[in-house]
């Protein structure tokens, strides 16, 4: 089984080379910007071609939220065409796609966890390029799932984790905003989710679709940061502030936890709770990457 990885240099691709040696029964083809750029139509057909994938997990996205209000172009070039792009290489090839999107295709104004039949209303030009691409999936082919997280981290690249990890080694205190409400997400949780749904037995064509897939929980950015100092025995002071007072461009969910009932039983597995996730991170046992 060859499984073709889209955006290696990310978090999640990343997250999946950790976690590839428990999976010897799986070929992984990795490929960053440099060797496969999903923008570039003909570039993502010669590598399909090469490669031949009975699985695609496309984890090559532009995730700079508050960039992306001054680079719309750049942003739907990469989660629009380039979706498309995937998703007609894997239609030509016969291949099942795996692809990301997120919480913010949502608006944020509900009050109970979002179910993947709820109606998106992005509020800023990632969420909208991310739904888009999820759109333009769906018109392209099949056998695809999208797989809406939220509020990832890892011991990979930048994140929130060590954002604040960095800060307390630079501050003596730290305001962290306590009135936007979602579910951290350890990206080898993720990775290990995505892997959970590739080596299923089976994957009838009714299972495909799109989920929701976080861990369980809910908190504050103020209440995950809290944990983050709590665990690694930092002491700091900590400010709760409300989001009108840390404007930035883009505007964010002021809720998006995600119903996962639907991974759950379709596929079978256990979601760990946000905080176990937090404590599982490498980077808490000083094994930084």
């Amino acid at each position: 089984m060859v499984v073709l990885v889209t955006g290696s240099s990310g978090q999640l691709g990343q997250s999946l080379q950790f976690i590839a040696p428990n999976y010897p029964q799986i070929e992984f083809v990795f490929c960053n910007s440099a060797t496969l750029d999903i923008t570039a139509l003909n570039n993502v057909k010669q590598i399909f071609k090469q490669c031949k994938p009975n699985f695609c997990i496309n984890a090559a996205a532009y995730t700079a939220v508050d960039k992306a209000e001054s680079e719309p172009e750049k942003a739907r070039l990469i989660n629009v065409v380039g979706a498309k792009n995937v998703a007609e290489a894997c239609k030509e090839h016969n291949t099942i796609l795996l692809h990301i999107s997120t919480d913010f295709v949502f608006d944020g104004n509900k009050q109970s966890p979002y179910l993947e039949e709820d109606l998106p209303n992005p509020i800023g030009v990632y969420g909208q390029t991310k739904l888009d691409g999820e759109v333009e999936i769906q018109k392209t082919w099949e056998k695809y799932f999208i797989i809406r997280t939220s509020w990832v981290y890892s011991q990979f690249g930048n994140n929130f984790m060590k954002t604040m990890l960095r800060l307390a080694s630079e501050r003596d205190s730290v305001s962290v905003v306590n009135d936007q409400i979602g579910t951290p997400t350890n990206a080898v949780d993720l990775a290990e989710v995505l892997l959970k749904i590739i080596t299923s037995n089976q994957l009838p064509s009714t299972s495909y679709g799109i989920y929701n897939f976080s861990s369980e929980g809910q908190c504050s950015w103020f209440d995950l940061a809290k944990k983050i100092f709590e665990v690694k025995n930092i002491k700091i002071t900590l400010l709760p502030i409300p989001t009108t007072a840390f404007p930035t461009p883009a505007k964010r969910p002021k809720y998006s936890v995600l119903d996962k009932t639907k991974i759950l039983k379709t596929f079978g597995i256990s979601i760990n709770k946000w905080e176990v996730g937090l404590i599982s991170s490498r980077i808490f046992k000083q094994e930084k990457k």
